[in-house]
């Protein structure tokens, strides 16, 4: 199976000069800056990007909140341009860096899944497994975490429309989209209706369908989390989060995504930009941007600026906390 650089992802949509990838500097002529502080200063929520579309969000007196970790940095080609990408790539668990960034969330603690490809869902059975954090996802993570070890007992299966409470942090589930590529297709589709054997390469992670999480700390902004660059306006109406993690669109597949996304999200006070790193290498600042031909995080800001002038736009860098 032969992609180019970034094609699965990125595609059609001709990118913008990236000018600056420091956390917290904002794109030309766009917003101001998130604040950054210690985890919990204040008594408020604390957000870490640990790259790609994964969140570690810290709330005084609770356990950690996870969305997305994926840790391990390994290749399959998708960013070298003397390779091709390669659907065979085993699957690594970098158990050191994983064990440094969510090693301490403890039993208490949730980890959100938003679909099963191996860039998001690849570590989470691995954090289930040593920390004995829930795992919330799709009726394919369910049948996923357990045939890489997970008890059946530790997955709370979701489909969209569930409102959860975990020790007064809320979670809206929100039924989404995968993006497309630019033909209009999703790489390694497809559900597991039941346990599979072990999967072994990257290909062996279906998307098993996309979910979107709307995350409210008992202290703290309301805060969207997005996993791949598509929606459906009518899953999202309502929710006016204060903060929206939105994915970089991958091609021009999904009509106006972005002026369509932050009007359906009533336009958040707060934009951040996530997976547009290239998340085959080590989490060392700054990142490295991964777009390829995709829409790079200089242009998304200008169209943020252009659709929603209110709205700042905070470009992250890698396990640094933010509040909002």
């Amino acid at each position: 199976m032969a992609v180019g650089r970034r094609g699965f992802l990125r595609g059609a949509v001709a990118g913008g000069a990236l000018t600056s990838l420091v956390a917290g500097v904002p794109v030309p002529a766009a917003a101001a800056t998130a604040s950054v502080s210690s985890a919990g200063r204040g008594g408020g929520a604390s957000f870490r990007w640990l790259g790609t579309s994964g969140w570690r969000v810290d709330m005084p007196g609770r356990a950690p909140v996870l969305v997305d970790p994926f840790l391990s940095r390994f290749s399959t080609g998708l960013f070298d341009p003397g390779r091709s990408f390669d659907a065979r790539t085993p699957l690594a668990v970098d158990a050191d860096a994983v064990a440094e960034h969510t090693g301490d969330v403890g039993e208490g603690a949730v980890v959100l899944v938003t679909h099963c490809h191996w860039d998001h869902f690849a570590d989470v059975p691995h954090i289930a497994s040593a920390t004995g954090a829930r795992v919330v996802g799709t009726l394919t993570a369910y049948h996923l975490a357990q045939a890489m070890g997970v008890p059946a007992g530790q997955v709370s299966t979701v489909r969209g429309g569930e409102v959860l409470d975990f020790d007064g942090c809320v979670v809206e589930v929100v039924s989404s989209r995968h993006s497309r590529n630019a033909s209009h297709s999703v790489l390694f589709p497809g559900v597991r209706v039941g346990v599979p054997e072990a999967p072994a390469t990257i290909a062996d992670l279906p998307e098993g369908d996309t979910l979107a999480f709307q995350v409210r700390p008992p202290s703290g902004p309301s805060v969207f989390f997005m996993g791949a660059s598509d929606f459906a306006e009518r899953e999202v109406a309502g929710l006016a989060p204060d903060v929206a993690m939105v994915a970089l669109p991958s091609t021009s597949s999904t009509h106006e995504y972005v002026p369509r996304l932050l009007e359906a999200l009533e336009f958040p006070a707060t934009v951040v930009p996530v997976h547009w790193d290239n998340f085959e290498r080590e989490l060392a600042n700054p990142p490295v941007d991964g777009t390829g031909s995709g829409m790079g995080v200089a242009e998304f800001g200008a169209l943020v600026r252009r659709v929603s002038p209110r709205s700042r736009v905070v470009v992250p860098e890698y396990l640094t906390p933010y509040t909002f």
